[in-house]
């Protein structure tokens, strides 16, 4: 069993940064692939950004790639998402969410590979 708790959300300005957080428990981060997603109102949730058990990272090309970085803290057992140059558009609720090393391969971009998730943690980008 896998919980997970994000923090550092909040509202800023266009242009901004934040670094959102995710303290993992119950397994140690070389064990599970953790990724974050996101979902903006009236929007489906989409993929932003995972980092793999064994150091894999991938990013979604479109959106955020270039100003989005993924890592991790081994020693703290938490996931960073730092979030430069951020835009209105970036709005939405950030989740991450965890799978075992046990059930690797799949795109790791779909939610239903996913067993884990966080609460959620509130972004807003005003423009």
């Amino acid at each position: 069993q896998v919980q997970l708790v994000e923090s550092g959300g909040g509202l800023v300005q266009a242009g901004g940064s934040l670094r959102l957080s995710c303290a993992a428990s119950g397994r140690p981060l070389s064990t599970i692939s953790v990724a974050w997603f996101r979902q903006a109102p009236g929007k489906e949730r989409e993929f932003v950004s995972v980092f793999t058990w064994n150091g894999g990272v991938t990013y979604d090309d479109v959106s955020v790639k270039g100003r989005f970085t993924i890592s991790r803290d081994p020693a703290k057992n938490t996931m960073y998402l730092q979030m430069n140059s951020l835009k209105p558009e970036d709005t939405a609720v950030y989740y991450c969410a965890a799978k075992s090393r046990d059930r690797s391969g799949g795109t790791y971009r779909t939610m239903r590979e996913y067993d884990y998730w966080g609460q959620g943690t509130q972004v807003t980008v005003s423009s």
